[in-house]
């Protein structure tokens, strides 16, 4: 997204670590776990992905600037694009797709999908990183992915923020916690949050029921290590409800990588510090929802 550097929001690097060779290792081990299902796997699977990215933009003109860039940069159509690539990954078949652009600002996209039978034996569910665009594909059950956009900004300090809120919802045996690695990497993210969950129950050949068919016992052990050490994570599980939660904020804090149409040289010290802690309340209070004191010192 080379506006962002024009304009002065900058770009983290970040590494991609392939899970492919963890991935094989696991492949051979599902088939001797594989649970004998009586009918159609009638779990639901359902990954909610929230990303935020937060800036300070100085002047009202800087401000409509940043909206405007962050409404074009994930537009209905790279959204469709990103979500579309999801179902790749995942092996899922697209019957529908309805997409809008909103005015004055955000977006909203829909897909619709079915199962893709074809992969379904080499399916895994293991407690690992899912695959990046470019490796291949896993399974979807017929269910839909969502994704719907929130630019925003507060109208009094300059701080600027967007979140991006994804559902992906599955009617089958895969997990759509495959999906999760990719989606981490195609948002620049300074927050991440992240809820799975298993609703209703299936049988298998005896008639018992079963109320969650995989293993899991950290979102995080679905996040590739080089992404993990980018960030601070929390989880909060309920694991006898089959509900997971972590929470992730990066480590690493450079004002000049939150300034957007200016850069801290042109600031002066007082000013820097300033903005710093406005940026950081920010960041906090969204990371934890809720409002923090301003008595409170962040450092």
């Amino acid at each position: 997204m080379t506006p962002a550097a024009v304009f002065g929001k900058k770009r983290r690097p970040f590494s991609v670590t392939n899970p492919d060779t963890v991935e094989d290792a696991r492949l051979a081990e599902q088939g001797k776990n594989r649970l004998r299902l009586h009918g159609f796997n009638n779990l639901t699977k359902t990954l909610s992905f929230n990303i935020y990215d937060i800036c300070y933009a100085k002047t009202a003109e800087q401000r409509e600037a940043y909206i405007e860039y962050i409404d074009e940069a994930y537009n209905a159509e790279r959204l469709t694009h990103i979500l579309t690539e999801v179902t790749k990954i995942i092996g899922a078949n697209i019957l529908n797709v309805a997409y809008q652009d909103y005015d004055p600002e955000g977006a909203s996209v829909t897909i619709m999908v079915s199962e893709e039978p074809v992969v379904s034996e080499g399916l895994s569910n293991s407690e690992s990183p899912g695959p990046l665009p470019e490796s291949v594909v896993g399974h979807l059950d017929k269910s839909h992915i969502t994704v719907h956009t929130y630019p925003e900004s507060h109208p009094v300090n300059g701080i600027s923020t967007f979140r991006a809120d994804i559902d992906v919802s599955t009617c089958g045996r895969i997990s759509p916690l495959k999906a999760l690695n990719y989606l981490i990497h195609s948002f620049e993210s300074d927050i991440v949050t992240m809820d799975y969950r298993v609703r209703g129950f299936t049988r298998d050949v005896k008639g018992k029921k079963h109320f969650i068919d995989h293993e899991i016992n950290s979102i995080q052990n679905y996040v590739a290590p080089d992404t993990k050490d980018l960030y601070q994570m929390m989880d909060v599980n309920v694991p006898q409800e089959n509900i997971f939660h972590t929470k992730a904020i990066l480590n690493d804090f450079e004002l000049d990588n939150y300034l957007f149409g200016i850069s801290e040289e042109d600031l002066t010290r007082e000013e820097s510090d300033e903005i710093r802690s406005y940026l950081k309340r920010e960041m906090m209070e969204i990371f934890y929802g809720r409002n923090i004191s301003k008595k409170v010192p962040l450092y």
